[in-house]
């Protein structure tokens, strides 16, 4: 099996509803993504996928949140946490990149993780 992985950033702002601390008020984060994909099959150049679409279509996602207030996106439901953020980044990776859904071929190149890290020392994963 082999398995890549690119990362991307983005900034933004948010508040945890339901939440009682400090994270209940508007605050930011400068979140570093990695996005995983791994198979079984290489491609005639000897590579699992390309970096460079991997990477693109993560920093193509990450863009749509970058420097917006992540409550206002109706997919977190007034809660963006790091697990939200992460399965909302994996699920939109699917969507711009279909043949890398989970339920394609499985020997090919599949999505399997997706990486949120809100500081260095704290992260939240979605992975199948």
């Amino acid at each position: 099996m082999f398995e890549v992985r690119v990362e991307a950033g983005f900034s933004a702002a948010h508040f945890l509803r339901d939440y009682h601390g400090k994270c209940e008020n508007l605050h930011g984060h400068n979140y570093k993504v990695f996005a995983h994909a791994r198979g079984s099959v290489l491609d005639e150049g000897g590579m699992l996928l390309d970096f460079s679409v991997l990477k693109k279509t993560l920093r193509t996602v990450c863009k749509e949140l970058d420097h917006t207030n992540l409550n206002n996106i109706e997919e977190f439901k007034q809660n963006p946490s790091a697990e939200r953020i992460s399965m909302y980044i994996f699920r939109r990776i699917c969507e711009e990149m279909p043949e890398l859904s989970p339920d394609e071929n499985k020997e090919k190149a599949s999505l399997f993780a997706v990486d949120v890290f809100e500081t260095d020392t704290s992260r939240a994963r979605y992975s199948v």
